[in-house]
Parts: C-alpha cells; sequence; structure tokens
C-alpha cells in the first residue's frame, strides 16, 4: 500500500503556472479581430454566421444569465465573449485546445463555457423560435407551407434522424452501438417547409431505429398513430388519425397548380428514383398489383 502511494506522488506534475500569461493579452483575442471588422458585414456574418443587429440582439437575450461575479483571483470573462466563442465552436467545429487560441480562453474554462451558453440560448429561444406546433390551426398552418411550397399535401413537417458519434460509456455493451458500426446517440428532427426546426429529440440509445426513437420520444403522437405495416400479412393496419381527422384531409387528386418550381419536380423525381432502386420493399409489386398501392 505505501508503495503504491509513492509511485502515484512521483508520478504526479507539480503545477509550474496558475494560468498562461498570454491567455490575459487581450489584443490577441477575436475580440479585437471583432472590432475590425465590424465596418465589413460580410466577414462579420462569415465570422460569426450572423449579421451584426441579429449578435447583439442574441447577446441581449443571454447577458443576464452569462454575466458572472468577479473574485479577488481574477475577472469574470464578460457574457460577449462567452457568447462568441460559443458561436465560434458551433460554426466550426474545433477542438477546445484549437480554440483557446482565439477565443483567449483555456480550453478548461471553454469546457464550462460553451455547454452553458448552449443551454442557456435554448432557453432563451425555444419558445419563439423552436415552437412546435400544438393545435390544430398551427398543423394545418404547416400543411399548406408545404402545398404551396412543395406541392406536398397533407405533410405535417420532415422528420429524420441522425447519428451523433460518441465515445462508448463505461459498462454500456452495445447498447449505444448502431447499425453503421460505431457509438452514437441518435437525434431526430422535425422541421417545416422552410428548413426551419420545429421539434427535435436528442439522446436516444444509437441501436434504436428511427422509428423506435419517434415511438419513445414523448411527442404529439403515439404509436397508434400512423399507418404501419404488418410484417406477416404485409398489409397496411390503419392508424387512429383516418377516424379522428379522415374528412378534413385533403383527397390525394392531381394538384390544380400548373407552374410547378423546378425544385418540386427535381424533388420527385429523386423521390421516384429512390423508390424504385435501392428503397425498394420486397413486397411493394405484390401491392402494387393487388391494386392497394
Amino acid at each position: 500500500m505505501g508503495y503504491t502511494i509513492i509511485k502515484r506522488l512521483r508520478r504526479s506534475k507539480s503545477r509550474t503556472k496558475w494560468f498562461k500569461t498570454w491567455l490575459l493579452r487581450k489584443d490577441l483575442h477575436h475580440m479585437q479581430l471583432l472590432k475590425v471588422i465590424q465596418d465589413d458585414p460580410d466577414d462579420f456574418k462569415n465570422y460569426l454566421r450572423m449579421n451584426e443587429n441579429t449578435f447583439n440582439y442574441l447577446l441581449f437575450l443571454v447577458k443576464g444569465a452569462l454575466t458572472k461575479q468577479d473574485t479577488v483571483m481574477t475577472k469574470a470573462i464578460p457574457p460577449e465573449e462567452r457568447l462568441i466563442a460559443t458561436l465560434r465552436y458551433l460554426a466550426t467545429g474545433r477542438y477546445y485546445n484549437c480554440l483557446r487560441f482565439s477565443a483567449g480562453i483555456s480550453e478548461q474554462a471553454l469546457g464550462y463555457i460553451i455547454p452553458e451558453t448552449c443551454r442557456v440560448l435554448y432557453e432563451v429561444l425555444r419558445k419563439e423560435y423552436m415552437k412546435c406546433p400544438r393545435t390544430k390551426e398551427e398543423w394545418i398552418e404547416v400543411a399548406e407551407e408545404f402545398r404551396n411550397r412543395w406541392q406536398f399535401i397533407n405533410c405535417g413537417g420532415a422528420l429524420d434522424g441522425k447519428h451523433i458519434r460518441i465515445t462508448k460509456p463505461p459498462h454500456s455493451g452495445a447498447t449505444y452501438y448502431n447499425y453503421k458500426g460505431f457509438y452514437s446517440i441518435a437525434l431526430m428532427a422535425l422541421v417545416n417547409a422552410d428548413y426551419k426546426f420545429i421539434w427535435l429529440d436528442v439522446g436516444q440509445q444509437g441501436r434504436i431505429s428511427d422509428g423506435a426513437v419517434f415511438e419513445w420520444t414523448p411527442s404529439y403522437v403515439t404509436q397508434s398513430t400512423f399507418d404501419r405495416l404488418n410484417k406477416k400479412t404485409w398489409t397496411i393496419d390503419k392508424g387512429d388519425w383516418r377516424n379522428e381527422i379522415y374528412e378534413e384531409l385533403t383527397p390525394l387528386q392531381p394538384c390544380g397548380a400548373k407552374n410547378v418550381s423546378t425544385c418540386a419536380k427535381k424533388t420527385r423525381d429523386e423521390y421516384c428514383e429512390f423508390f424504385n432502386t435501392s428503397g425498394k420493399v420486397e413486397w411493394q409489386e405484390t401491392m402494387i398489383a393487388k391494386g392497394k398501392a
């Protein structure tokens, strides 16, 4: 026991300095760069992915939650620098040990500041800009946008998932191991016709399929809401929506729009190509022959 303690003490390194002196030089940080490029709107937008007015408004929203108290040892990092470091991280995806040189903030502090700022951004923006439809009128509005812009009727949003690569959690086995061959958590998101996110969920285990993620996610629908494939009979079990809102849905018939956009035509052709090649399922020809498709 004593030998083990002595060995650990020998391996431990004594701290040579409490902080790096160059981190205190504000003339080396991106704050000075932003002051220079403020006169060039294009460069400012390219650096933070937003114009100066949007940045100032965002800073106004988060300033209260990101303002910290100074201590006798050091001054607190201002909200503006916290927000800029977070925006640069989100825009570039750079590692903390690389971002520290432009932010002038240690990677240890960035590891705390960036997650905290992201949480604050979510809290101040979600009610206004991340609002999922709750009423029938709001869903109809989403469907109308898809109809007018993309000629897709009865569409309440475009839903898809993505696997976010992670390091395998301890003692998790194959829980987070996905079909693509790496460990991940699943992100599921719903967007409207303007590509704007209106709902999302992240954190489900990577081994779970998209359908299972949506099933286990607290949302506005249940498993029985949609039509489901019966794998025993290769027929479709009708969902609850048919009994609840059938009369309100637009019938599937030729659309009256004559000037269909080129983008909509391209989207239609891509779907046609997919469902007749790599996206084709073994039973679809049988169902077409039966007149059920």
